[in-house]
C-alpha cells in the first residue's frame, strides 16, 4: 500500500450547505409537459367518432413522447448544475425514467395513430402501417429511430443490461442522440399543431436546439477544452490489493478544476485496448494542483487493463461530476459507510470533512482493505476512528443490525452519513441506518450501478 499525499491537509473550516435545484427542476419539466399539451388542445379541432378520439390521443402522445425525446438527452448533456447539485446517479435515475416514459408514449402514439387512420379508412391495421410508413413524408426514418429507441430501451432493462458489457450497453445509448435526430423531421412535417403555427414551431426548433447547445457544450467542448487545457497523464500505478490498483494521474493547473474529494472523473486511458471506452472512477485522494488519483477494481475488461497502464500513457478525462461531497453535510458530526472500491471517495472524504468522523469499513477479509495504512494514518493525525466489519474465520459477514451500529457510532441519530458501495450493500445499509432512526435527509448516496 502507498501513501501518494503526504503533506497534511488545510485545517477543517465548515462548508455551508446548498439547497437542491431537484424539485424546481422537477417543476419545470411538468411545467413543460403541461404546455405541451396546452399545444395540443390550442390547435385541436372538434373530435368525431372513435377515429377522431384514436387520433387526437395519438397526437397527445407524440407530442408528449417528442418532449419526453428532448428531456431523454438534455438530462444527459453531464449539465454541471445537475451533476453537482442534484448527483449523477440522481440524474441517470430520471433518465432512466424518463426512457421508460419515452417508450411507452412512442407506443400509444404509434398505435393509436394507426388504429385511428385505419377506423377512417376502413382499412386493416396491418395495412394502414405499411401505407403510413412507406408512404407519408418523414414517417420512414421516424420508425428507423423507432427501432433504434427500442433497442436502447431494451438493452438498459436491469435484466438485460447485467449480462451485456458496460462498452456495449454506452455505445449502443449513444445512438439515442441518432433516433431522435430521425424523428424530429416527422414532427416537425406531420405535426397538425406545426403547421401553420410559426410560434409553436419556432419554440420547438428552440427547444431541440438548446438541448443539442447543452449536449454539444459539456459533453464535447469542455472536455475537449479542460484535457488540452491540463495535459494529463499516468505518472505512475501502484498495487493495493491483489485486484485493487492506484493510479496517479499528473496534470497542469488542475486547481482549476475545481474538484472537490468525493466526485468523480470519466475517464479514458489512450491506451491499447482501453481508448475505446470512457469509464467513471472516484478520486480517492484529495485533489493537489498537480496530482490526481483514482483507485480501481478489477472488475471488468477496462477496470482490470488499469494495472497494466504506463508512465507517460495519455489520460482524457471528462469532470468533475457527482455530489457525494462535503456540501452535503447537516452537522458536525459524520459517519463514513463504504464497501469494496466503494472505499474510495470516502477516503478522500475522510481526510478532508470537517467535525467528528467516523469511518466504517466493510470487506470480506484484512488482505482486501484497500487503503488501509492510509485510513489508518489519517485517523491518527486527525483523532478520528476507522471501523472494520470483516467475515469470521468461518467465513460468515458481521451482522450490521441497527444495535450493532448504535454499539459503534453513539448519538447516530444525530450523525450525517455517507454511504458507498455495491448496490445490494448500499440498499441494505439504507434499510438499517433508517431502522436506527438516522433521518433519510442525512443519508448521502450516490452509485455508478444503474
Amino acid at each position: 500500500m502507498t501513501t501518494v499525499y503526504e503533506e497534511q491537509a488545510p485545517p477543517f473550516s465548515p462548508v455551508a450547505g446548498r439547497r437542491s435545484p431537484a424539485i424546481p427542476l422537477l417543476v419545470v419539466l411538468w411545467a413543460g409537459a403541461a404546455a405541451v399539451v396546452a399545444l395540443w388542445w390550442q390547435s385541436a379541432t372538434s373530435v368525431v367518432g372513435a377515429a377522431g378520439w384514436l387520433t387526437e390521443a395519438g397526437r397527445i402522445a407524440g407530442l408528449l413522447c417528442g418532449y419526453s425525446c428532448a428531456v431523454l438527452v438534455g438530462l444527459m448533456a453531464r449539465v454541471p448544475l445537475l451533476e453537482r447539485r442534484i448527483g449523477s446517479d440522481r440524474v441517470a435515475r430520471w433518465h432512466a425514467m424518463a426512457g421508460r416514459y419515452t417508450i411507452c408514449l412512442l407506443v400509444a402514439h404509434a398505435v393509436l395513430i394507426i388504429a385511428g387512420y385505419a377506423a377512417r379508412t376502413q382499412t386493416s391495421f396491418l395495412r394502414e402501417t405499411t401505407t403510413i410508413v412507406f408512404h407519408f413524408p418523414r414517417v420512414l426514418p421516424a420508425t428507423l429511430g423507432t427501432i433504434v429507441l427500442f433497442a436502447v430501451g431494451v438493452v438498459s432493462a436491469r435484466a438485460v443490461r447485467r449480462r451485456v458489457s458496460y462498452e456495449f450497453w454506452y455505445y449502443l445509448h449513444l445512438l439515442t442522440y441518432g433516433s431522435v435526430f430521425l424523428s424530429f423531421g416527422h414532427q416537425i412535417e406531420l405535426g397538425a399543431e406545426f403547421i401553420g403555427s410559426p410560434v409553436a414551431k419556432a419554440a420547438w426548433f428552440a427547444l431541440y436546439l438548446s438541448v443539442l447547445a447543452l449536449v454539444v457544450w459539456f459533453r464535447v467542448l469542455t472536455p475537449v477544452w479542460l484535457n488540452l487545457r491540463h495535459t494529463l497523464r499516468v505518472e505512475s500505478v501502484q498495487r493495493e490489493t491483489p485486484d485493487v490498483w492506484s493510479v496517479v494521474v499528473r496534470g497542469r493547473r488542475l486547481e482549476k478544476l475545481g474538484v472537490e474529494p468525493g466526485q468523480f472523473f470519466r475517464w479514458r486511458f489512450l491506451a491499447s485496448g482501453m481508448w475505446w471506452t470512457s469509464t467513471p472512477y472516484s478520486l480517492s485522494a484529495p485533489p493537489r494542483h498537480d496530482r490526481l488519483r483514482i483507485t480501481v477494481k478489477a472488475l471488468g475488461n477496462h477496470s482490470a487493463s488499469v494495472s497494466r497502464l504506463r508512465p507517460g500513457t495519455r489520460v482524457w478525462a471528462a469532470g468533475p461530476y457527482g455530489a457525494l461531497t462535503a456540501d452535503r453535510q447537516t452537522s458536525g458530526m459524520t459517519l463514513l459507510i463504504g464497501a469494496g472500491v466503494g472505499i474510495t471517495p470516502l477516503r478522500a472524504l475522510f481526510e478532508t470533512l470537517p467535525g467528528e468522523v467516523t469511518l466504517l469499513y466493510r470487506a470480506h477479509s484484512a488482505e482486501d482493505l484497500a487503503l488501509a495504512q492510509e485510513l489508518e494514518s489519517i485517523a491518527r493525525w486527525r483523532g478520528a476512528k476507522v471501523l472494520y466489519a470483516l467475515n469470521g474465520a468461518d467465513g460468515k459477514r458481521p451482522r450490521l443490525t441497527p444495535g450493532a451500529l448504535h454499539n459503534m457510532v453513539p448519538e447516530l441519530v444525530d450523525h450525517d452519513v455517507y454511504l458507498c458501495g455495491p448496490s445490494g450493500f448500499a440498499e441494505d445499509m439504507y434499510e438499517v441506518l433508517c431502522a436506527a432512526g438516522v433521518p433519510a435527509r442525512r443519508i448521502h448516496h450516490e452509485s455508478f450501478e444503474l
